[in-house]
């Protein structure tokens, strides 16, 4: 049983490898199933019988390289800065989808059908990232807000610089990346001083409670959507560094 299981893995192993290959090596970021087998060494029968499709078998090269590359950037260690933290971070992706466009294409560019895919486990790792920044206070809109914006932001910048050959270190991602960190990312506190006072935390309870459900004068809908943000964040803030708001 240890051995069959064993081959199946090398076979599997050996398929996704070829395909990888395969993908990095095609201008237009298209293979074949026939075009794997031959590199392979396999018949098509033993393809489908281990990925189903040719999208389960892309899905896999992309989980694949995906998990190869987390693991890399899991590897380095914190450097006690969360914006500096951050800023590798963005780096590392955008490098990641520069020098894999066709893999970066099959995760952010493709619909998965329904199955969870690696941009999904990308997603959940940031959010898990946002969550600790959250704790520390640093975190300046909502979790799952804060998630959606600078994964919306990297893949764009990602995308964009692939379809336009442009190197990974070109100066758009640097701008993106600096734009979103100041907007989400809070600088520390003064040692010392609160983040907020509880005046100010009774003036945002009170103009939060005045708000209508809807718009707001001439503010846009995202606008109010992030203004509502901003003050239920003040509350967040003051319990972050023990303030009283009574």
């Amino acid at each position: 049983m240890a051995k069959e299981v064993s081959s199946t893995q090398r076979t599997r192993a050996l398929i996704v490898d070829a395909a990888a290959d395969l993908l990095a090596a095609s201008p237009s970021g298209e293979l074949s199933t026939r075009e794997v087998c031959d590199a392979a060494g396999v018949a098509a029968p033993t393809l489908y019988h281990h990925f189903g499709d040719k999208d389960g078998l892309l899905r896999e090269v992309a989980a694949d390289r995906f998990s190869r590359y987390l693991t890399r950037k899991q590897a380095l260690e914190a450097t006690g800065d969360p914006v500096e933290d951050f800023r590798r971070g963005w780096d590392m992706h955008v490098e990641f989808g520069v020098t894999n466009p066709a893999l970066y294409t099959i995760m952010y560019g493709r619909p998965m059908d329904g199955r969870t895919s690696p941009a999904d486990h990308a997603h959940a790792v940031l959010v898990a990232k946002m969550r600790d920044l959250e704790r520390t206070g640093r975190l300046r809109i909502p979790t799952e807000t804060a998630a959606d914006m600078v994964t919306s932001a990297a893949v764009g910048v990602t995308l964009h610089l692939i379809r336009t050959r442009a190197a990974a270190d070109d100066h758009l991602s640097a701008i993106m990346r600096d734009a979103v960190t100041a907007a989400v990312i809070s600088p520390p506190a003064v040692p010392g001083t609160p983040p907020v006072t509880p005046q100010l935390v009774r003036a945002a309870a009170q103009l939060e409670a005045e708000m209508p459900h809807g718009a707001v004068g001439t503010l846009r809908a995202s606008e109010t959507t992030l203004l509502r943000e901003w003050l239920a964040q003040l509350s967040v803030l003051s319990r972050a560094a023990g303030g009283d708001p009574s």
